[in-house]
């Protein structure tokens, strides 16, 4: 128990160390450019890292999460520029009202398994986009809405440091969640959800609360997003494409890994970038070539690949260590 406690312990000092030293970044990095490609990196990162603790641990695929993300942008967006509100005010509006909306998700799709549930999600997102899109008056529809900032001027760093420090919040308390009671229900959910509803695991309940945590870190990067662009629309923010991308940080860097999302959105917004700078009107195949070859020659993850390549090789070395020492 002490060993375990002292494993905990120094992860969470690692993050909040890591934190601390690349909160030094803005005040050493002079391109504005870098900081912004930094600035959407620990946005994937808190997308990933929300994502995963539904998706990756308690095995639910959801392919509708663009409906939180959208909810939170659209929170920003209204409450602070027809309704004259801070929007401070409308982003924790935006991951308030993702919680009744994560519970009517819930009780609609976790009676579904499998890809029912999937196709589920995706569908009730789809719902929410033409609702919003069709509400010209409340919206603007199709042709969007402005937001008004979080920050006042031209300078990035605030922005960088909000979006390191939800990072690095999401992913202590990600951390936390999955050594605790609530954790290990739901690895046990996604393991086998009959086998732990046989021994008194209240399945539906511990998903339910698994995407609540889910959905409210996904509306808050939503109503950050939108207020960094200081303009949504629809399809930038309830897309089916927006969902896809959501999960695939996750699936890219290993599903159920603490830091698998983080690489996952290293490799995907780094890469992407690059892509779209380096290669024009070919970014989008070149980029999809690395999502496939990924997913087919690494089907656990980056981190989960590396992960099972070092179990291999240690246990290949302890077998020589005992061979050699009898």
């Amino acid at each position: 128990m002490k060993t375990l406690s002292n494993l905990r312990s120094n992860f969470v000092y690692a993050v909040v160390g890591t934190g601390a030293i690349l909160a030094f970044v803005p005040f050493v990095l002079s391109s504005s450019y870098l900081l912004q490609v930094l600035i959407i990196v620990l946005l994937f990162v808190t997308l990933g890292v929300s994502w995963n603790l539904l998706g990756g641990y308690s095995g639910q695929l959801s392919l509708g999460h663009a409906v939180f993300f959208g909810i939170g942008a659209y929170g920003v967006a209204l409450l602070s520029k027809p309704l004259g509100q801070s929007p401070w005010l409308g982003l924790l509006a935006g991951a308030v009202l993702s919680l009744p909306l994560a519970a009517f998700v819930g009780y609609v799709c976790f009676r579904l398994r499998g890809p029912y549930f999937t196709l589920a999600t995706i569908a009730l997102a789809e719902v929410i986009r033409l609702v919003v899109l069709n509400s010209v008056d409340l919206t603007g529809g199709a042709k969007g809405v402005t937001v008004r900032p979080l920050f006042k001027g031209v300078d990035k760093a605030p922005w960088y440091l909000l979006a390191l420090g939800l990072a690095v919040f999401v992913v202590l308390v990600t951390y936390l969640i999955t050594r605790s009671k609530l954790g290990y229900y739901l690895v046990a959910i996604r393991e086998d959800e009959d086998a732990a509803e046989a021994v008194g695991v209240d399945a539906t309940g511990y998903k339910m609360v698994a995407l609540a945590i889910s959905a409210f870190f996904t509306s808050v990067a939503g109503g950050f997003f939108a207020s960094y662009l200081s303009f949504i629309e629809p399809d930038m923010v309830l897309s089916v494409e927006r969902s896809v991308e959501i999960c695939l940080l996750a699936i890219i860097g290993g599903l159920g890994t603490i830091l698998g999302p983080v690489v996952g959105a290293l490799i995907l917004g780094l890469a992407g970038e690059w892509f779209r700078t380096n290669l024009g009107q070919a970014h989008l195949l070149t980029y999809g070539v690395l999502l496939v070859a990924v997913i087919m020659f690494m089907p656990e993850g980056i981190v989960g690949t590396m992960k099972k390549a070092g179990q291999v090789i240690g246990k290949r070395l302890s077998e020589e260590r005992r061979r050699v020492t009898a």
